[in-house]
């Protein structure tokens, strides 16, 4: 097939990355490929630990997508076995372990999910188990006789619990090599993850060349920054995007980011040229643009990517409607809704992403009540129980009108 030019391709690959090693490398494979019309191999792991993805794991997900629009093979590689381990990275105990048929369903609300940016029919599906559960124990030790425990030892979480006495247990210091096995069972020229995956991309490296292949290259990406702007966008923190969250409710937490931050969104979560980005930076900063509105464009492309343009419009205009004061347009009809408690009622009317998002707005005074044809009242505790009845409820400047479920 005919690719575009390296220089070309390769510009469009290090959109968003925070590492490329080596950078050369790459150039020379693009080149290689380029000449000889073999797309390259480019593989991203996924152990799928847990059922929902958020927008800060679509950051990898999207530069799959930029290989692909490239015309590269991309894997998407299912974790069923080395989920298994649980990946140490970052964590200062050991994982619990988990089943393989929880492993294999929350891989297939990965799938369903993926696929809202992913090309189905251009992305081989494989699943590590294909090569690792064959392997007999001769196997491992053979896989374990290429590396050394002081090399393993170097990771830093590893030598932060092996100082501070934590118990490292031994099937623990096995993910690496299983993850570098997945390279060499599928020929890899490039692997994909995060910053704090790093090391174990690296073994990969090491353990093809073992094997005599030449060795992939190394693209890691960005944590995202979560909605508060500071640290990593989690689920447990409360700052997250849900990419299964309706579209309004996505609209409405991509509008509460900082104004700096959005560049970053840009950059990481669409598919935006950064020359592109960079000219909208200067348009705001010299008055031609106002961030208002290069935020809802923001909003409204990442709500079209996960929905629908449609969606993402109705939801513009509903936000719209809320800044205006038209409190009637946020819903014509009241929510049945089942849960009393302050911070689940919150949450069962989209009003907040999760629990913790909940007890956030309330403890920054953002939430109040009002029954039917009453006056406002701040909602102050979390925990605090509603009388069931009809009643409007604010978070800050969004509304809610609210009725008991039959």
């Amino acid at each position: 097939m005919a690719f575009a030019p390296v220089e070309e391709q390769l510009t469009y690959i290090k959109k968003g990355l925070a590492e490329l090693i080596p950078e050369e490398e790459l150039r020379q494979r693009l080149t290689e490929s380029f000449n000889t019309g073999r797309p390259l191999r480019v593989k991203v792991g996924f152990d799928p630990t847990a059922p929902d993805l958020h927008l800060g794991h679509t950051v990898l997900i999207r530069k799959m997508k930029h290989f692909q629009d490239l015309g590269h093979t991309v894997i998407f590689l299912i974790g069923d076995m080395t989920g298994l381990i649980g990946d140490p990275t970052g964590r200062n105990i050991t994982r619990p372990p988990m089943t393989k048929e929880d492993l294999l369903k929350n891989a297939e609300t990965y799938k369903a999910q993926v696929f809202k940016l992913l090309d189905p029919v251009k992305t081989e599906i494989r699943y590590n188990s294909e090569w690792l559960e064959p392997l007999n124990y001769v196997d491992i030790v053979r896989l374990c006789s290429k590396y050394t425990v002081a090399r393993i030892l170097e990771r830093d979480d590893f030598a932060k619990r092996y100082r501070d006495s934590t118990p490292i247990s031994v099937h623990e210091l096995l993910y690496p090599l299983a993850q570098a096995y997945d390279s060499v069972a599928l020929r890899c020229d490039v692997e994909m993850g995060g910053t704090d995956q790093k090391f174990n991309l690296l073994v990969g490296r090491e353990i093809q060349r073992d094997f005599g292949q030449l060795p992939q290259i190394v693209a890691t990406v960005p944590i995202l920054e979560g909605t508060d702007g500071v640290e990593k966008m989690s689920k447990s923190k409360g700052n997250y995007v849900g990419i299964t969250e309706p579209a309004e409710v996505m609209f409405r937490k991509l509008m509460l980011i900082g104004d700096d931050l959005m560049y970053r969104y840009y950059e990481l979560l669409t598919d935006m040229p950064v020359g592109e980005i960079d000219a909208l930076r200067a348009a705001v900063a010299a008055g031609r643009e106002h961030p208002k509105q290069v935020k809802m464009e923001l909003a409204r492309r990442i709500a079209t990517d996960f929905h629908s343009a449609s969606e993402a419009k109705d939801a513009a205009d509903r936000f719209e409607s809320v800044l205006s004061g038209n409190q009637g347009a946020v819903t014509d009809d009241r929510i049945a809704v089942s849960q009393w408690r302050a911070n689940k009622l919150l949450v069962e009317t989209g009003l907040a992403g999760s629990v913790r998002d909940a007890d956030r707005l309330i403890k920054q005074n953002s939430v109040s009540i009002a029954p039917a044809g009453g006056e406002f009242r701040a909602v102050s505790n979390p925990a605090d129980k509603i009388e069931p009845g009809e009643y409007t409820i604010r978070a800050g400047k969004f509304y809610k009108h609210i009725k008991p479920a039959a």
